[in-house]
């Protein structure tokens, strides 16, 4: 049971969401009233409140358009909402997942969605102990990792719970979860529910010889939705990728993959002096080759000079709706030539505004 000050504020978040949101839905200010007469009365009498499918699809769009880091959020209305919150155990979990998986993956054509599991305060609340939904495995051996560093952790808790990979740079990790703080439960994802692109270059026919791939859809799962103070832990949603996200972080940083190195080689770019811009070189060329290799594929993936149009085309009409934007400039600008974007010339203001999407504590 919630608190008084608990109660207190969460009925003054819903009051702020719910007056908001009906506004945008087109609701007249007599079925704003008595819905929020509703809302107190179930806050009074419980502690918490439900939402409806209306207000769950309509907050999960606003806390993407509210999200400071995200600069594809031209597209929040395209957002598809799954209603999970009816689940019964870990299996059913997985499953609805999955079909979230299937849907936004659609054979390439991706499409932004989010699925929404029970609320923090349910019984059958859960949280899902992966970063993203498909993300490949870190093997530690010594000083050397196997794969991505960046799930070490997460892999070596996957192995003490049962799950054993092949030991290759890209193995798939499972989906690990827990209901209402009992042990977790891990499941393979269907082979057919994980798109992965191999990347080629359209000039240098040697780059295969890197033998890099990379999975086609960002499935975010390990942050919390908060919609009118009300929490979902579980909450995992997609969008598609920036091209920059692959090839200028995922695959070049030297915590992560670190194949500038190897890609300077493949081209005879001279790395004796930094004076030559090996690194930047090496960078475009494996940029190009993401870029290249998902739409060679059929698979959905913007530039980040395309993606920095649609910010400022998602700035403008927010403006003409009377709505300011808010935003994480660090975040924003590309991770690649980010002074040749308007974004780079911009300042934003940070302050977070609800509903949103949080980063949380790791359950492990």
């Amino acid at each position: 049971m919630t608190t008084s000050s608990m109660r207190k504020n969460i009925a003054e978040q819903a009051i702020a969401f719910l007056g908001e949101a009906y506004y945008e839905l087109g609701k007249t200010e007599e079925e704003a009233k008595r819905r929020i007469e509703e809302v107190l009365k179930q806050l009074e009498d419980t502690g918490y409140y439900t939402h409806t499918y209306e207000e769950l699809r309509h907050g999960a769009k606003m806390a993407w358009r509210n999200n400071n880091r995200c600069i594809g959020r031209l597209f929040w209305q395209t957002l598809e909402v799954f209603d999970a919150r009816d689940i019964v155990d870990e299996l059913d979990a997985a499953k609805r997942i999955f079909q979230h998986m299937s849907y936004a993956t659609n054979g390439g054509r991706i499409r932004p969605a989010i699925t929404i599991f029970p609320a923090s305060h349910s019984q059958n609340n859960i949280r899902i102990w992966n970063h993203q939904l498909v993300r490949y495995a870190g093997y530690r051996e010594g000083e050397v990792i196997i794969g991505d560093p960046d799930s070490a952790a997460f892999t070596a808790v996957c192995e003490k719970l049962g799950w054993s990979g092949e030991g290759t740079r890209f193995d798939v990790l499972p989906l690990v979860i827990s209901l209402s703080g009992k042990s977790p439960k891990w499941y393979e994802l269907p082979k057919e529910n994980v798109l992965e692109v191999a990347l080629t270059h359209p000039e240098n026919q040697e780059f295969e010889q890197l033998a890099l791939q990379w999975y086609a859809v960002p499935f975010i799962s390990d942050m919390e939705l908060e919609i009118g103070g009300i929490m979902y832990k579980a909450a995992p949603f997609n969008g598609w990728y920036m091209g920059t996200e692959i090839g200028a972080r995922n695959l070049s940083d030297t915590s992560r993959y670190n194949q500038l190195p190897s890609v300077a080689k493949l081209f005879q770019f001279d790395m004796s002096t930094n004076t030559s811009l090996w690194k930047d070189r090496a960078l475009t060329e494996l940029n190009v080759a993401v870029l290249h290799s998902f739409k060679k594929q059929g698979v959905s993936i913007v530039d980040h000079h395309t993606a920095s149009e649609q910010f400022l085309r998602f700035e403008k009409q927010e403006q003409e709706q009377g709505r300011a934007v808010t935003g994480r400039w660090s975040w924003l600008i590309p991770p690649m030539s980010p002074a040749t974007t308007g974004i780079w010339h911009r300042s934003f203001d940070d302050t977070e505004r609800t509903p949103a999407y949080r980063v949380q504590a790791v359950p492990y």
